[in-house]
C-alpha cells in the first residue's frame, strides 16, 4: 500500500482495542464518535501514528491505534505500541519523589544546595543564563526540591510559575542520593513494577533500550522543507534525569493511572498532593502542582502534562479531577510526530488550545448530579 494512502485514508487504523467490557453503553457510543474525531485531527495534523486511551476512573472506555508506527514497514499503531513520551515522564518522576517523601526518606523542603553537586550546577547554569537560568534562584538556601518539582524555581522561590525542564531534570539527583540507587532503578521499582506495565522502560545515555523494545518503538517523523512526512533522527542521548527518559505505550500510562487511583503507588493522602496547586505567599494560585499542569476549564478541575521532542514525538496526558469517582476521566494520547503540540509561553498553562483536549472535554461533559 502506498505511504501517501496510508496517511490520507486512515486505512492503517486497523488493529485496535475498543471500550473495555466494563464500560457503560453511553461511554462506548461517545468513544466511537470521539475516535473518529481524533483520527480526523490526526490526519489534519499529518501525524503518522496516534495511540489513544480513555479511562473513566479505572475503566478503559477506549483504547485504539490510528495510522502507522513505522511508515517504511507499514506497521500499524496499537494501544500497546511504545513511544518516547518525553515530558509526560514528569508526573512519573513526581510520584517517585512523593513516594520517597511518604516513606520519610526524602525531604521536599531541604535546600537544594545541601545535595551533592548542586552548587556546581548552580554556578554553571547561572553563568549560562538564557530563558531558563538568567534568574534561577539557586545561589542561596531558599530553593528547595519542592520548588524545582512545582516549577517555581525562577525568581523568588515559590513566587511565580516558570516552566523549567532542565531544572526539573536535576530533581533525579536528590532522589538517587538519599537512596543510594540510580534514579532509573527507583522508577522501575516504585512505578513500573507495581503498576504492572508491559512496555515501559527508562532510557538514557548509559541505559539503552533492550533490542526487543527498541524494535517495537514507534519511529519518529517530521514534516520536511518540501512538505513531506520524513523519518527523523532519534532524540539525542540524555542523562538519567527526571524531566524525560521514559518509553511507554498508551496502555502502560493507563496502567500507571489505574495504579495511582488504586493506591498502589501512593496513599490517597499523598497522591492528592500531586494536583494541589502552588499558592504564593501573596495568595496567588499558580498553574502547576508537583509534576502536573493545573487549570479550571468550564467549571472542571483539570490536571495534565504534555510531552514534546520537536520534530519527533508528542504526547498529552489529561485528567478530569472530581470528588465523584464516576466523573473522573483520563485521556492519553501518544504520537510519533510533534503534531500534538500547541503554542504556549513558559509562564502559562493553556490546555484550551489543544483541539484534541477540547474535543475530549466536549464529548464527555460533566454530569450535573449533586456532589
Amino acid at each position: 500500500m502506498a505511504l501517501a494512502v496510508l496517511l490520507a485514508s486512515g486505512c492503517a487504523s486497523m488493529p485496535s482495542t475498543d471500550a473495555g467490557a466494563g464500560a457503560r453503553g453511553e461511554d462506548k457510543t461517545v468513544a466511537a464518535r470521539l475516535a473518529a474525531r481524533f483520527d480526523a485531527l490526526r490526519r489534519a495534523q499529518r501525524i503518522p501514528g496516534l495511540a489513544v486511551v480513555i479511562l473513566r476512573e479505572t475503566t478503559v472506555v477506549l483504547a485504539r491505534g490510528f495510522g502507522v508506527a513505522d511508515l517504511e514497514r507499514e506497521i500499524p499503531v496499537t494501544p500497546e505500541t511504545p513511544f518516547n513520551i518525553a515530558s509526560v515522564s514528569k508526573p512519573i518522576s513526581a510520584v517517585v519523589a512523593l513516594r520517597l517523601a511518604q516513606d520519610g526518606v526524602l525531604d521536599l523542603d531541604r535546600p537544594m544546595r545541601r545535595y551533592q553537586g548542586f552548587a556546581e550546577f548552580c554556578e554553571s547554569v547561572r553563568t549560562e543564563g538564557g530563558i531558563f537560568f538568567s534568574d534561577y534562584a539557586c545561589e542561596g538556601d531558599r530553593l528547595t526540591l519542592r520548588h524545582v518539582l512545582s516549577m517555581t524555581a525562577n525568581g523568588d522561590p515559590g513566587s511565580r510559575f516558570w516552566y523549567n525542564p532542565p531544572s526539573y531534570s536535576w530533581a533525579s539527583r536528590p532522589m538517587a542520593e538519599v537512596t543510594g540507587r540510580p534514579f532509573s532503578d527507583l522508577v522501575d521499582a516504585m512505578v513500573f513494577r507495581p503498576a504492572a506495565t508491559l512496555h515501559a522502560a527508562r532510557i538514557h545515555r548509559r541505559l539503552p533500550l533492550h533490542a526487543e523494545l527498541a524494535a517495537r518503538l514507534a519511529a519518529p517523523y517530521h514534516i520536511d522543507s518540501g512538505g513531506r512526512v520524513a523519518r527523523s533522527d532519534p532524540p539525542p542521548p540524555q542523562g538519567d534525569g527526571a524531566a524525560g527518559g521514559v518509553i511507554a505505550s498508551a496502555m502502560d500510562l493507563a496502567r500507571f493511572d489505574i495504579a495511582l487511583s488504586d493506591g498502589r503507588l501512593l496513599s490517597a493522602d499523598w497522591s492528592v498532593k500531586l494536583w494541589a496547586p502552588t499558592i504564593t505567599s501573596a495568595g496567588a494560585v499558580l498553574p502547576y502542582g508537583l509534576g502536573w499542569f493545573l487549570a479550571e476549564y468550564e467549571g472542571r478541575r483539570l490536571a495534565w502534562h504534555t510531552g514534546l521532542w520537536e520534530g519527533r514525538y508528542s504526547a498529552l496526558y489529561l485528567k478530569v479531577l472530581d470528588e465523584r469517582p464516576a466523573e473522573r476521566l483520563t485521556l492519553i494520547l501518544l504520537a510519533n510526530s510533534d503534531g500534538l503540540q500547541w503554542k504556549s509561553r513558559l509562564d502559562e498553562a493553556a490546555i484550551e488550545r489543544s483541539p484534541f483536549a477540547v474535543a475530549f472535554l466536549a464529548a464527555f461533559p460533566e454530569h450535573k448530579t449533586p456532589r
